[in-house]
């Protein structure tokens, strides 16, 4: 099986660990704009060979993990160039422009959509693991596009990987996932900012900060190449999530400015539930 990964970072490189491990058939040939990291993917044995585009006229399955952008671009050109039995998916973050873009595309059905819901807060081929998307959620948007033998080609790989899935159409997830992922990076960022500008003194920062707070700007160590593209292309979703974030901390900004440690302590109650859904 000959299988191209095209990004070798945190994303692509653990899944093509995977696929290593799961099939013993597999050759794994890493196409990246940047040089040192298919060196970096080739030392630390992610792939096997680095590969070009024009070589996708051999390939099985074609995994595209590259900053969303740029996977805006390259996708039709990737689909110009695959054979008729090949299997392309992208793991972007935002899926109703990738789908827009090639909707009409010849290999439409060669194509599917995905969103696998894992990652950590580092970057490039060091950055992959194994086991990473062990447990995760797979998001596949317009399935019914892809030829169905191709469509059992994905859901064979992705029970190998031990992934969940759940189907949605391209709208809903980029709406949904601006509140539970977009947004929690924007207030990690915006948290590290605040605290940066403020403790200007590193070592203050380093000394006085607890488990929680390391928890919470976990997401501001991640890649600004990788998520000012999502941030872009998910605007609209994006800047709504946020007008309801601003408006719940203005609100109990205000609730401790008139004192009312009762309500206070009922919008934390009532926030507690969250509990009960993330368990």
């Amino acid at each position: 099986m000959k299988i191209y990964i095209i990004g070798t970072g945190l994303i692509g490189g653990s899944m093509a660990l995977d696929i290593k491990s799961i099939y013993d058939d597999a050759t794994i040939f890493g196409i990246d704009a940047n040089e040192k990291h298919l060196e970096e993917a080739i030392n630390l044995g992610i792939i096997d060979q680095k590969a070009t585009e024009n070589d996708l006229i051999n390939a099985d399955l074609v995994i595209v993990a590259v900053p969303v952008d740029v996977a805006l671009v390259i996708l039709p050109e990737i689909l110009n160039k695959i054979g008729e039995q090949s299997l392309v998916f992208d793991v972007g973050s935002t899926k109703n422009p990738i789908c827009e873009a090639i909707e009409n595309h010849p290999k439409r059905r060669n194509f599917m959509a995905c969103h696998p819901i894992a990652g950590t807060e580092f970057s490039g081929p060091k950055a992959a693991i194994k086991g990473l998307y062990e447990g995760k959620t797979n998001i596949i948007c317009e399935v019914e596009k892809t030829t169905f033998k191709l469509q059992e080609k994905a859901m064979d790989l992705f029970k190998k990987l031990g992934m969940r899935i759940r189907y949605m159409d391209p709208k809903s997830h980029d709406k949904h996932i601006a509140y539970v992922s977009h947004l929690s990076h924007i207030s990690s960022f915006m948290l590290g900012k605040t605290v940066i500008e403020k403790e200007k003194d590193e070592q203050d920062i380093f000394d006085m900060a607890g488990s929680g707070f390391e928890s919470t700007v976990r997401l501001a160590k991640s890649s600004p190449a990788m998520w000012t593209p999502i941030f872009k292309q998910n605007k609209k979703q994006v800047v709504k999530s946020l007008e309801e974030y601003i408006q719940n901390l203005s609100n109990f900004k205000k609730l401790l400015e008139d004192d009312n440690y009762e309500e206070v302590y009922n919008e934390m109650q009532n926030t507690n539930r969250i509990k009960e859904i993330l368990k």
